[in-house]
């Protein structure tokens, strides 16, 4: 088990460059999402304007939810490395599934907006959600666990506090995935609760202990 101060990174490989690659593949992706908005043709009038942009609400929705999803991933990610204070490979190839996977937001984003009366459309951009959830979660797991990756100060309910929002997360996501089935378009509304619920947990660990993550 490597002590406190150890150095237990791979040769060559810091945080600092994984960090720098997690922004570039955010910045890509939520850049991308735009792409999935048609732009009018030139010349057509004011009414043919109209009916483009008003035919194009849901996608306008699912670009909006899918940028502040990411957001909120992104925040997360950013947390976490505040406190994560080297990397292993182990941890490295965690966070590499977990940018593959931000990097598929664009896609999912894409197919929920073109097909949003489809349950498999919806489920498929769930189980996105879910995995960026989950890896999340297990990038935070494993670099706590014995403080492997952590400050041996690290106080444990700062800990606990990010475990609890990664669960809430992943359950909000399959949630989302059951509603699916019952009405799609329904479905996408409960990844509102995802910044919702994050923001209750905060406030209310910063109430009762004077703790933030």
């Amino acid at each position: 088990m490597a002590g406190p101060t150890s150095d237990v990174s791979e040769p060559g490989m810091t945080t600092h460059r994984l960090e720098a690659l997690a922004d570039g593949i955010f910045a890509i992706a939520m850049t991308l999402m735009v792409l999935n908005l048609a732009l009018p043709e030139a010349g057509k009038g004011l009414t043919e304007l109209h009916s483009l942009l008003f035919g194009q609400l849901d996608k306008f929705f699912c670009y909006a939810l899918s940028f502040v999803l990411l957001a909120v991933f992104w925040i997360s990610h950013h947390q976490q490395f505040h406190f994560i204070k080297r990397t292993d490979g182990k941890h490295l190839w965690i966070n590499i599934f977990f940018l593959m996977f931000v990097a598929l937001i664009p896609f999912s984003t894409s197919l929920v907006g073109d097909y949003s009366q489809e349950p498999l459309a919806e489920v498929f951009f769930g189980s996105n959600i879910f995995m960026l959830s989950m890896l999340l979660l297990c990038s935070w797991l494993y670099a706590t666990n014995h403080h492997r990756l952590v400050d041996r100060s690290l106080d444990a309910r700062r800990i606990a506090l990010a475990k609890k929002r990664g669960a809430a997360t992943m359950l909000i996501a399959v949630l989302a995935i059951g509603l699916s089935f019952i009405n799609p378009q329904i479905s996408s509304f409960a990844y509102l609760l995802i910044p919702v619920l994050l923001g209750v947990l905060r406030y209310r660990q910063q109430k009762t202990t004077g703790v933030t993550v």
